[in-house]
């Protein structure tokens, strides 16, 4: 078997994604994602340019020699552009060695270990009291592990609740530009352990809740809103300070005893090294998209479990059904898995991207087709054109640019 035709998918059926098609000429082929949420068309170049020549007419059963043919091979390693485009072949590779064992990934990774995968939904409002009814409808729905979002009073808009608006940002929107908001860590604060006291009251201690302070702190402040927040038990405390330091969640570690998440920035297993080999964190947000596809999501995740570290896998509306799919496949046979993260697609992604894996409430699981179980309509993409986006930007109450 030979890989004889590799393409690039670019579609935006509510949101951009980039999605890599290998074909054999045998007739079996397998997809990946490869989608780098506001730089998408930098991957695809990377494809199209410095990956696919070098692919054809390989044998697509030597993932492990490609996978390190594409990171050693060329010479400028990790980094989100480049790994998003392995992942994309990667993903895309394991699909066609499932289908050829004629099994779902899951069996050909080494089986279940588990029946169901528990997810966490996101719930958010301007107010506490919004951020509470949010959370009982997520309830409700059959989620049992909540990731609450909430608005600081003084404040139009920040992550995790909504656009922003100003003229400014109006006239970003016309330019189709980033949009930007504004922050202050004083204020919020103050306010997020309000939110989880009231949350508490609403919805007693059987739900997890999880909160994302989304690289905003510094690591004393992190380490303080871990303080203020472990009376309310919290399942985790996510993405607390920028990644790039891994030794500032040795302070936060020295303070308190609230679970800590990270990982969804980072694309190697290099990247986590330290905040898993000194147990700074619990656990590990990485994704099969950003850090390599199966292979290298896999590598991360054995590596964790050393230490103690439960897997986390990053899944927002920019990582596609597709490495949903396999995610899902990875939660399904990964010993120490802790949860799976699920923000809903819309009804028009669902269509172009078809699946069998299904969500029953708050639980999820990949399903029994052979490969990942995630195809593309490829007709149905070219109706929905690329669409130049940007996540936003984040400045401090004086204009400072800060962390978003």
């Amino acid at each position: 078997m030979k890989i004889k035709e590799i393409r690039v998918i670019v579609t935006s059926p509510g949101r951009n994604f980039v999605t890599v098609k290998i074909i054999t000429d045998e007739g079996l082929y397998g997809i990946g994602d490869a989608t780098v949420n506001g730089r998408e068309l930098a991957v695809v170049a990377y494809l199209e340019e410095h990956v696919i020549p070098c692919l054809i007419g390989r044998d697509p059963m030597q993932i492990e020699d490609i996978w390190q043919y594409l990171y050693r091979g060329a010479y400028w390693r990790r980094g989100p552009i480049t790994m998003a485009a392995i992942s994309g072949i990667d993903t895309a590779l394991w699909d066609i060695k499932a289908k050829a064992a004629n099994m779902p990934l899951y069996q050909l990774l080494g089986g279940a270990s588990r029946t169901k995968i528990m997810a966490y939904a996101h719930a958010q409002g301007r107010t506490i009291e919004e951020v509470a009814d949010a959370v009982l409808a997520k309830k409700e729905q059959g989620f049992v592990a909540i990731r609450a979002q909430s608005g600081v009073p003084g404040f139009e808009s920040i992550y995790g609740i909504g656009s922003s608006k100003g003229a400014k940002n109006s006239e970003a929107r016309i330019k189709n530009l980033p949009k930007e908001e504004v922050w202050s860590t004083s204020k919020y604060l103050r306010h997020i352990p309000k939110v989880f006291e009231r949350l508490r009251d609403v919805v007693g201690w059987d739900t997890h809740l999880l909160h994302d302070a989304h690289h905003r702190l510094t690591p004393i402040e992190a380490a303080r809103l871990g303080k203020d927040l472990e009376p309310y038990r919290l399942f985790w405390l996510e993405d607390a300070v920028p990644a790039e330091l891994p030794e500032g969640y040795r302070i936060i570690r020295e303070h308190t005893t609230t679970p800590i998440a990270l990982g969804e920035v980072f694309n190697t297993i290099w990247d986590a090294r330290t905040v898993i080999e000194e147990q700074l964190i619990d656990y590990i947000r990485t994704t099969s998209v950003h850090a390599g596809g199966v292979t290298g999501l896999r590598r991360i995740f054995d590596f964790a479990a050393i230490y103690h570290v439960r897997t986390a896998c990053h899944g927002p509306t920019d990582v596609s059904p597709v490495a949903m799919g396999a995610n899902l496949h990875i939660d399904l046979w990964v010993p120490n898995f802790g949860i799976q993260e699920i923000s809903g697609y819309r009804e028009e992604t669902h269509e172009v991207f078809p699946h069998a894996w299904s969500q029953d409430g708050g639980f999820l699981h990949p399903g029994e087709a052979i490969g990942h179980g995630v195809d593309i309509d490829e007709e149905l993409a070219r109706k929905y054109p690329y669409k130049r986006s940007y996540l936003p930007v984040n400045r401090l109450e004086d204009g400072t640019l800060w962390h978003w």
